[in-house]
């Protein structure tokens, strides 16, 4: 198990590509904080098919857009567990709209979320990091951050956003053994996914140079990769997990 005593914390795990880093990360040793928003019963699923299979993990709420509850959930973690070892910040919201009909509610909610919830965990963690002098940040991005879509304004401006945070963070942390990444999924079949059309998929497929949708096991492989030894001398990068979509 390559993170055998680990700590990590993985923001937005109660479903979708969260859920199955958690359980990922949770498999090869790590003790797990899955944190959700709304949805408890949810997060304690996650807890118990991690914990049925030898894992450990804990269910932890908290809205991450909030800076000080980020801040309280970060104390709370340390205080317990005296160390944060991987943070994947993956929590996220889509309002999805065209620009001239997008609200500035719709924009500022997925801003508050993907991108200041990103912030907000980073900035009350570091502290934290530096006086281990290691650790493992992990930023989910997203291939609209990389390419654009339209009716995304504020999704692919908070993903963009995403890629320039990590960077900047990347540059400031380096020197203490501390890494960050990004990671950029395509199309992923998730909950979301499940519920288009036939011909949307296949519209969506069109674009796949690989002809397919990728799963969550795609996603949570390449953070596992990141939050381990092998990855310690990448960081600042962006890794794209899309099938080809954004050479």
């Amino acid at each position: 198990m390559v993170l055998e005593n680990k700590v990590a914390l993985v923001t937005g795990a109660s479903r979708g590509i969260g859920r199955q880093i958690a359980i990922s990360l949770a498999k090869e040793g790590a003790q797990v904080i899955v944190n959700y928003n709304g949805s408890a019963a949810k997060a304690e699923e996650v807890v118990n098919l991690i914990t049925e299979a030898g894992g450990r993990a804990e269910a932890v709420q908290c809205n991450v857009s909030e800076y000080d509850k980020a801040e309280e959930l970060m104390k709370y973690i340390i205080g317990k567990y005296g160390r944060v070892d991987i943070l994947v910040n993956n929590a996220g919201i889509t309002r999805d709209n065209l620009l001239m009909k997008m609200t500035e509610e719709e924009f500022d909610a997925v801003i508050d979320i993907n991108l200041k919830g990103t912030f907000n965990c980073i900035k009350h963690l570091s502290r934290q990091m530096l006086k281990q002098k290691g650790g493992r940040i992990i930023n989910i991005s997203s291939v609209s951050g990389v390419m654009g879509n339209a009716g995304q304004a504020n999704y692919c401006a908070s993903k963009a956003g995403v890629i320039g945070l990590t960077k900047s963070v990347a540059r400031e942390l380096a020197s203490r053994g501390i890494t960050c990444n990004a990671v950029a999924p395509g199309f992923i079949e998730t909950e979301m996914t499940d519920v288009l059309a036939d011909s949307v998929k296949e519209a969506m497929n069109a674009q796949i140079p690989m002809k397919c949708f990728g799963n969550t096991e795609d996603i949570a492989g390449t953070v596992v990769f990141l939050a381990s030894d092998a990855a310690r001398y990448i960081t600042g990068q962006v890794i794209n997990v899309d099938g080809g979509m954004a050479m």
